[in-house]
């Protein structure tokens, strides 16, 4: 399970090194992982394995509808599958930089079966965003959570 928010940067060639605590799961024995574009402006990173269900429930959806063929544009044809090296660095593609605005400080945030990469102004915007929640309107689901 990815969780955590973890300060990192890209270095000079674009690469993003995985922290130590999830490289063997994010990228177990060497396996490749993909990383997508999300629609709210960050990047997705998958371990391959769990990414490729996924990929096939949306390359199956329709294409003639507008939103969905988007969609399907932006998560698939954004993937990239990436090998780490041996530093556990894996390279983020510069259309993928592009995409997320991503500069050199940016975040790296758990979401169990995967991780979201945010550019630091984004994350601000994200936390700023969540300190606003009005807990007596939660979304479906949220309501009868216990903590």
């Amino acid at each position: 399970m990815f969780q955590g928010a973890f300060a990192l940067s890209l270095d000079a060639k674009g690469r993003l090194a995985i922290p130590a605590r999830h490289r063997d799961a994010l990228v177990p024995n060497g396996a490749p992982l993909v990383i997508t574009a999300h629609p709210h402006q960050c990047l997705l990173v998958y371990p391959q394995e769990a990414w490729v269900p996924i990929s096939q429930k949306i390359a199956a959806m329709p294409g003639l509808d507008k939103a969905t063929a988007s969609l399907k544009r932006l998560l698939v044809g954004f993937a990239q599958t990436e090998e780490a090296d041996a530093a556990g660095r894996v390279l983020v593609a510069p259309s993928l930089r592009q995409w997320a605005k991503l500069d050199k400080q940016v975040w790296l945030v758990g979401q169990g079966s995967h991780f979201e990469l945010w550019s630091d102004a984004g994350w601000q915007q994200q936390m700023a965003a969540m300190q606003e929640i009005d807990s007596d309107a939660l979304p479906l689901g949220f309501e009868s959570l216990s903590l």
